[in-house]
């Protein structure tokens, strides 16, 4: 079982009341949720559950109909998903995004923050400055490479890679923001046991180097091997949040969700 690193008293991540409707359904209703620094938090459900609303909602994709969101003390509230992203909380998706027709050092390259050569004057009255930016981004991006098992695809396009491998490619381009916080949204959907094997290897790295992850994932043994704790959400609601043990034995839990699921 994962060992939390560098836990604080205060969270990392708070919700208070968090809620969003879509018409006449409530699809989050009023979460109450603290995710700590120094953990991997698991969080699960049946299908429908809310699960992906939330995280959009902590991502500033959607906003609240109500409640509050703040990470590291700041709110988050009516942030735009990159302003959310730049404040350090990053998230991937479960069908990756890449840029299919760049290359995946290009990939990583783009995500880093405030480059000088973003402003088109820079490159004529500073083009210095913009040489040697450009280079410490360029050994940034090798060295997130390295740490995800990448480092060998850089000159490919991201097109070219494995479903897995993209996977990992999202997780690498994310941490060229030096995030305290990854949401990772179903990390194990479609990817080989190998590969798999290699994302949790470097997602325990990051986090024994001091990462917080917030993890949506139906595969259970992943979540009871990695995650402490595990959330569970049903209809919109958390219902219980506790180490694998606790969630795994309590019978709301059995019932409605890893009884299903073993069926």
């Amino acid at each position: 079982m994962t060992q939390s690193v560098g836990t604080s008293a205060l969270p990392l991540l708070a919700l208070r009341g968090v809620s969003r409707n879509f018409g006449s359904l409530r699809a989050v209703d009023g979460v109450d949720l603290d995710i700590m620094a120094g953990r991997i938090s698991g969080l699960i459900g049946p299908n429908g559950a809310g699960k992906t609303t939330l995280f959009n909602l902590i991502a500033g994709t959607l906003a609240p109909s109500a409640g509050e969101i703040r990470f590291e003390g700041r709110r988050m509230n009516g942030l735009s998903p990159d302003r959310v992203f730049h404040q350090g909380l990053a998230r991937t998706f479960q069908v990756p995004r890449p840029f299919a027709q760049m290359t995946v050092l290009e990939n990583l390259m783009l995500a880093a923050e405030r480059q000088a050569g973003e402003r088109f004057w820079n490159n004529w009255i500073r083009p210095g400055l913009v040489r040697e930016e450009e280079r410490a981004v360029r050994e940034r991006a090798f060295a997130v490479l390295e740490v995800c098992a990448l480092a060998d695809k850089a000159p490919n396009l991201a097109a070219e890679l494995s479903g897995g491998q993209q996977k990992l490619l999202e997780l690498a381009r994310v941490l060229m923001i030096e995030p305290s916080l990854i949401l990772l949204d179903e990390p194990a959907a479609g990817v080989n046991p190998a590969l798999l094997e290699t994302l949790v290897d470097r997602v325990q790295h990051l986090h024994r180097s001091g990462i917080a992850f917030l993890i949506i994932e139906h595969n259970m043994d992943l979540v009871m091997s990695v995650c402490d704790p595990v959330i569970v959400m049903m209809q919109g609601r958390v219902i219980l949040s506790g180490s694998p043990d606790t969630v795994r034995t309590d019978p709301r839990v059995v019932d409605a969700y890893l009884g299903e699921v073993t069926t």
